[in-house]
């Protein structure tokens, strides 16, 4: 998941739902909403740089397109049940089958990654280690993003091509 985007279970979207989406506000080819801001308008405070946010989607770009999975990130509470958060939350992304999510829970510390089954054998736990092995270091430096990034270009490269 693209940085600012949401995700939805399914890739049509009813005529009705897309006429009430806020102006500049759009469904893409792969399901995600997205939507663009006016100049001077903010996110209020967000937490990232834009650069941050730029370079997180490069990186997500460039995973996906490597490794052939839908790579997704997500950043927030996971319950008290890190992995099966990250389950429900991978079951809302575009095509839950083709894709990875790596999960942080900042506040609970914790790092989940899970894939979908058309892809588990490719991103098992050895290339999910590696991934959370390259992100530790960036993360005990309060670099979430240098940290995701990491364990982006890892799993990339780790997955075995289809």
């Amino acid at each position: 998941m693209a940085s600012g985007d949401l995700t939805q279970n399914d890739t049509s979207v009813a005529p009705q739902q897309q006429g009430s989406l806020p102006l500049g506000t759009v469904v893409t080819s792969s399901g995600r909403i997205s939507a663009a801001l006016f100049p001077g308008d903010g996110f209020g405070t967000p937490p990232f740089t834009r650069d941050e946010l730029i370079a997180l989607d490069d990186a997500l770009s460039q995973a996906s397109e490597v490794a052939h999975v839908r790579f997704s990130v997500y950043i927030g509470d996971l319950g008290a049940d890190a992995v099966a958060g990250a389950r429900e939350i991978l079951a809302q992304a575009p095509e839950p089958a083709h894709a990875a999510l790596i999960a942080v829970s900042p506040n609970a510390h914790d790092v989940a990654v899970v894939s979908g089954s058309d892809v588990a054998g490719r991103v098992n736990d050895r290339v999910a280690e590696l991934g959370v092995s390259a992100a530790l270091s960036a993360f005990k430096q309060n670099q979430l993003i240098d940290g995701l990034i990491s364990a982006l270009r890892v799993m990339a490269t780790a997955v075995d091509r289809p």
